[in-house]
C-alpha cells in the first residue's frame, strides 16, 4: 500500500486502473492515447505527487521518448483537456486525476510546507458556489479550487 494525497491505497492497482480507464475512454471517444501520452499519465500516477512539465520531460528524456518541451506540454494538454490529469495552478504543476472517468469538480488541498496535494471533489449543483451562480443566471463551465494548509504529516511534525 502506498499513499495518495493524505490517504493510503493500493498503488499498483491504482496505476493499472487509471490507465485502463483512460485507454477505454479514449477508444470510446475516438481519441489516441499515444505512447508518450500514456507514459506521461503513468509517470504522474507512479509519482502520486504534482510534477512540473520539466520534471516530466526529464523522465521522458531518460526513457528516450523526447527531449523538447513541446513533447511534454502537448501530452499534458491532451491529458488535462480530457480529464485524466489536473493542473495545480499554485504550483504550476500537474497531478493525475484521482477520480478518472467521473464527472466531478475537483478541489485540491495543498500542504504549504511539503507541497503534497490531495484531490477531493465537490458538486456544484448542491454547493453554495453553484447556488450563487444559479441565482445570478451564471453558468459555471470550469472552476479551479485550491486550498492551502498543512497535511497530516506536517501537522504531526510541527506538534512533535
Amino acid at each position: 500500500m502506498g499513499s495518495i494525497g493524505f490517504q493510503t491505497h493500493d498503488h499498483a492497482s491504482c496505476i493499472s486502473d487509471c490507465v485502463a480507464i483512460a485507454d477505454s475512454r479514449c477508444k470510446a471517444q475516438g481519441l489516441q492515447l499515444t505512447p508518450v501520452r500514456r507514459r506521461v499519465l503513468e509517470i504522474l500516477l507512479q509519482q502520486h505527487q504534482s510534477l512540473g512539465a520539466y520534471d516530466i520531460l526529464d523522465h521522458l528524456r531518460e526513457e528516450g521518448l523526447g527531449s523538447q518541451p513541446p513533447v511534454a506540454y502537448r501530452a499534458l494538454d491532451f491529458l488535462v483537456k480530457h480529464g485524466f490529469v489536473h493542473k495545480i495552478e499554485r504550483l504550476n504543476a500537474f497531478i493525475a486525476c484521482s477520480h478518472p472517468g467521473e464527472n466531478h469538480t475537483p478541489v485540491f488541498m495543498i500542504c504549504r510546507l511539503c507541497n503534497a496535494v490531495a484531490e477531493t471533489h465537490t458538486d456544484l449543483s448542491t454547493g453554495q458556489l453553484g447556488q450563487l451562480a444559479q441565482d445570478v443566471g451564471f453558468l459555471i463551465e470550469r472552476t479551479v479550487a485550491e486550498v492551502e494548509g498543512l497535511c497530516p504529516k506536517c501537522q504531526n511534525q510541527a506538534a512533535a
